[in-house]
């Protein structure tokens, strides 16, 4: 039975009288002067928030969510990779470390081989075609492939640096305009057409630019290699000589071991020097690690702190015997043990290597002398 507005039949004698109907409570002056206001301020606000003109008025709750994000975002980083990033990063004055790591944050959350629908593998999510354009054996184990994250990292770098070339040439010309790098992230998610019809950032591309932001920011310790060039006088020298020659017989870098044939970064720099040669602490410390190690032989790790917000450690290995433990303090130039052949070695030298925030780095530029 459908309700009424004259309230509940009863079925009792005829004698007996309804209950009276209730009336409808009718609006007071206020409400009727006031709602029409309010619906106009709420309908107003609807608009500007979907407009994307309400931002700051509006806060997104998620914000709330990330502040203690950072750590847990570039533990999701193999140690290794920070160079690379750095490396590809290289490829063109627009990109930074952190905006990489962001993309392929957003992309894949670091996992090397994500389940997709749309054929993408790899950290970087490439599809076949896309890798043939930008794909190529960057670390040099002999094989391209988007599921190697070397060569995914520098393969990205690349085609941003190809996008931000051409959207450039449109700035120039005055077809978009805007920031270059928010155009080339646009022109990564949404294509460099999209871009040129809307003269500017998409809004098919918005959502993409701000996640990459907000997911940059968690990696901005990846783009500090800058303040360890000699020129910024923030590195050079403040490392004493772990050896008294510096003789190179293996640089920082990209290199095949010489033992396990395996192409990958080289973490450090080797000193060639005579077995059971002194070996020094190259700065004041705190012994964090001292003792043998199935790659690196006998090993010693010395945190040094933090040096300008960054902290600072150093290691040497291969050493034929140890003259410290860990948690002993030792100062600069104080003797750590002798150069050895310990571990998987060819021959007696020094395997020196530079950490900044966790991460390896070229040591030659934080020592007293570099050649």
């Amino acid at each position: 039975m459908r309700p009424t507005d004259v309230g509940p039949v009863h079925e009792g004698p005829s004698d007996e009288r309804p209950e009276p109907t209730r009336r409808r409570r009718r609006p007071g002056p206020f409400t009727l002067l006031a709602l029409p206001g309010l619906t106009v301020v709420v309908g107003f606000a609807a608009f500007m928030a979907a407009t994307g003109r309400l931002s700051s008025a509006w806060p997104d709750d998620s914000d709330a969510h990330t502040t203690t994000a950072g750590s847990a975002a570039t533990d999701r980083v193999d140690a290794s990779y920070v160079p690379w990033l750095r490396a590809a990063a290289r490829t063109c004055t627009l990109l930074k470390p952190s905006v990489l790591a962001a993309q392929i944050d957003r992309r894949s959350h670091w996992n090397t081989d994500p389940a997709t629908l749309s054929g993408a593998v790899g950290i970087a999510g490439f599809t076949e075609s896309q890798w043939r354009t930008w794909g190529k054996d960057s670390d040099g184990n002999g094989k391209s492939s988007p599921r190697d994250p070397v060569d995914a990292i520098m393969a990205l770098a690349r085609q941003d640096c190809a996008l931000a070339e051409d959207v450039t040439g449109l700035r120039t010309r005055g077809t978009v305009s805007g920031d270059l790098l928010d155009l080339t992230l646009a022109a990564y998610t949404v294509g460099t057409d999209s871009v040129t019809r809307a003269g500017n950032v998409p809004s098919a591309a918005r959502t993409y630019l701000a996640d990459v932001k907000k997911l940059s920011a968690r990696y901005r310790t990846f783009d500090r290699e800058d303040d360890t060039n000699p020129g910024s006088g923030r590195a050079s020298g403040v490392l004493a000589l772990p050896v008294t020659t510096l003789v190179i017989s293996s640089p920082f870098g990209s290199r095949k071991h010489p033992l396990t044939g395996v192409t990958k970064l080289h973490t450090g720099v080797d000193f060639a020097a005579p077995r059971n040669a002194p070996v020094s602490a190259a700065r004041q410390g705190r012994v964090v690690f001292a003792g043998m190690t199935k790659a690196y032989g006998n090993r010693v790790v010395i945190d040094h702190g933090t040096l300008g917000g960054r902290r600072l450690e150093t290691t040497y290995s291969h050493m034929s015997s140890l003259l410290v433990g860990a948690g002993q303090s030792v100062e600069t130039g104080a003797a750590l043990g002798f150069v050895g052949s310990t571990g998987l070695s060819t021959g007696p030298h020094l395997h020196f290597e530079v950490l900044v925030d966790g991460a390896y780095t070229d040591p030659m530029p934080w020592l007293a002398v570099a050649h």
